[in-house]
Parts: structure tokens; sequence; C-alpha cells
């Protein structure tokens, strides 16, 4: 039995052009779907207390001051844009809306510069806050 080995063979070119469209169809709707999140909390690794006392659990509507270890202060949650006092006494005012009843809870990552929290409770004062609470977290037992 002879077979043909002379058979010429077709070039098989594959047409690029439909998927090109195609991926780029997809990636525009993904570039238009995505929505894009700001972060605009401040990580805080809170310092240790050995003794401790759990706030109200019927406490409605309080100011938080956070401070980050670089010193950059959010209150409730609104970064601020400058660190000093005057912001911080007018975002205070602000977020309490003129009731200065409202108890106020400074969270200090454990690393802050002293003066950043002596602002902080300085801005508090000369405000008129009289409840002002310090959070900790609860030390693991063992740990001196």
């Amino acid at each position: 039995m002879k077979f043909r080995r002379n058979r010429q063979r077709e070039n098989v070119d594959i047409n690029l052009a439909s998927l090109i469209d195609v991926v780029f169809v997809l990636l525009l709707f993904f570039v238009v779907t995505t929505t894009f999140t700001r972060e605009t909390q401040l990580r805080v690794e809170l310092p240790e207390a050995a003794s401790a006392e759990q706030p109200p659990a019927d406490e409605g509507k309080r100011v938080e001051i956070t401070i980050s270890a670089e010193g950059v202060y959010s209150v409730n949650n609104n970064l601020l844009p400058k660190s000093d006092l005057a912001t911080l006494s007018e975002a205070i005012e602000q977020a309490a809306g003129g009731d200065h009843s409202l108890p106020l809870a400074i969270s200090a990552d454990g690393k802050t510069p002293h003066q950043a929290v002596v602002t902080a409770m300085d801005a508090a004062g000369k405000l008129g806050f009289s409840q002002l609470r310090m959070t900790t977290v609860e030390a693991a037992q063992g740990t001196p």
C-alpha cells in the first residue's frame, strides 16, 4: 500500500481580532463596575490595662477621638486634615453638635506620642466635656 506523502499542508491562521475585541470589552466592563473604597479608619493598637471598667451597654451618642501611632487624629471615624488643636477642637464641636454633656472617648495607639494625647484632652477640656474615657484593652492573664 502506497501513501502519498508529498501532499501540501495548509497553513492555518487563527484570527485574533475578535478575541482582542472581547478582551477589551471585558476590561472596560471590569473598570466601570469596580468600586474603589477609601479607608478612613486609623489602625490603632490600644495599650493594655490590668483594671478595666466596661462602658455602659445602653450608651447612646458619644464622641470618639482616635489617635494613630504617628499622632494623626480621627473624630468619629472622620480623618482630620491637620493635627493641631484648632482643627481638633472644631471637629469635636461639630461631632458633638454643641452638646458638651456627651461622653468623650480617647483611643490612642500604644506608641502615640504623649503630646498628641494631651492635646486631645486639652481640646476636650477647653470645650467643656466632663465625661472623658481613655480606651484600653484588658491585659492578658499572667502578663505583668
